[in-house]
């Protein structure tokens, strides 16, 4: 089904254009160097799945950052601040009412929103170093727009001797103490890649519209879905990623860039993003072309619930984004209480239980959750 031909045209493309159009025989990396780890292909029905040596899990090392001389405020109350990527989104309002949540139950805790209203790496760590020179916070928690251009402010407020905790987009490693992982990349990759060739075949084309070529946790989401479809569906091909930042302006457009670039060669739409999944499926809507292009993708089930409900979207993927803000306040609470730290493999974080620790400072909320036609609706945010 037209994937020789299209995988030489892909390869001219690369020289001729900036965007990345890749061909099924190389991979983009993602954005950095970083290996993958691409979990298991699926089992065929009526197949006994593989037989496998459990080898033993070795815990990393902790490898995060600690706060210069910070205060003891075991027990006493803290203000925390709130920077995400950008405010005024259902994705990050949502992870904010869970971080509010969170603040209400424990009764010693106030969090603060901070952010900017862009997703621009040099407003937020603006917004980042008037924090740290205000004085009025002991922590911050934060979404990166970029992981290594956040890297120094954050290492700058940890001299300051405040706590420093990420969600949903990580930092370099050492300029903050723990990462709240909303669900491991593989995990992620696995689900998005399966949903599509459950959808449209093995052999399926498809495009992705992404935020940015830097956003540390969807260049992390791409590198391992290629990996796992590589490994698991070869026939697949890799069209076009294309930069929408978090506009839904420019992502609907960049959505319709792959539709009239590629179109009866186009089987899938991957958003990356809460604002690129709902836009893309609009333009796939308005283009008339429901059950002809899939689209999957990251976001809130409130956004998709009308593509959904219409049966123009068949699977939205991703986790409560309400739980990832409550447990990054759990957490940050319990490094200033003494209860948690480094060579530590499990936190407690009030109605989650126990969150365990993976790859050395990262704090796992879960598995990435399915939402479709039959449980979309019962959820709300």
């Amino acid at each position: 089904m037209r994937k020789t031909v299209f995988a030489l045209v892909a390869i001219l493309l690369i020289a001729t254009m900036m965007s990345p159009i890749i061909a099924q025989e190389e991979r983009w990396d993602g954005a950095d160097d970083l290996d993958v780890n691409p979990l298991a292909c699926p089992v065929a029905e009526g197949e006994a799945a593989p037989e496998t040596e459990e080898a033993p899990m070795d815990m990393p090392e902790y490898n995060g950052g600690q706060p210069t001389d910070a205060p003891n405020l075991a027990g006493q109350p803290i203000v925390l601040v709130d920077v995400p990527k950008l405010i005024g989104i259902g994705y990050f309002d949502a992870t904010h009412l869970g971080m509010q949540q969170a603040a209400e139950e424990l009764g010693n805790v106030t969090v603060i929103q901070g952010g900017t209203t862009e997703a621009n790496i040099d407003d937020q760590v603006a917004d980042i170093e008037n924090y740290i020179a205000g004085g009025e916070v002991n922590g911050i928690l934060f979404a990166a727009n970029d992981p290594v251009a956040i890297s120094p402010v954050l290492t700058r407020a940890l001299e300051a001797g405040l706590h420093v905790v990420g969600y949903d987009a990580n930092s370099t490693p050492e300029a903050r103490e723990w990462f709240i992982n909303q669900a491991e990349f593989n995990g992620i990759a696995k689900a998005m890649i399966d949903s599509l060739a459950a959808e449209k075949g093995p052999d399926a084309s498809f495009g992705i519209v992404t935020s940015t070529f830097t956003t540390p946790n969807q260049a992390r989401w791409i590198a391992e879905m290629w990996a796992y479809a590589s490994n698991c569906y070869p026939d697949m091909t890799w069209l076009e990623t294309l930069e929408a930042q978090e506009d839904s302006v420019l992502s609907f457009n960049q959505a319709n860039t792959l539709i009239n670039k590629y179109g009866d060669d186009l089987d899938g739409i991957f958003g990356m993003t809460s604002v690129a999944t709902p836009s893309s499926a609009d333009a796939v809507t308005q283009a008339g072309l429901c059950g002809e292009v899939a689209v999957i993708g990251l976001a809130t089930p409130n956004a998709m619930k009308p593509y959904v409900n219409e049966g123009c979207v068949q699977s939205v993927v991703l986790w409560n984004p309400i739980d990832l803000g409550y447990a990054a306040v759990y957490v940050t609470r319990a490094i200033v209480d003494g209860e948690f730290g480094p060579g530590d493999t499990s936190v407690m974080a009030g109605r989650l239980g126990e969150l365990q620790v993976v790859n050395g400072s990262e704090i796992l909320l879960g598995a990435p959750f399915i939402f479709n036609a039959e449980n979309i609706n019962d959820f709300d945010f």
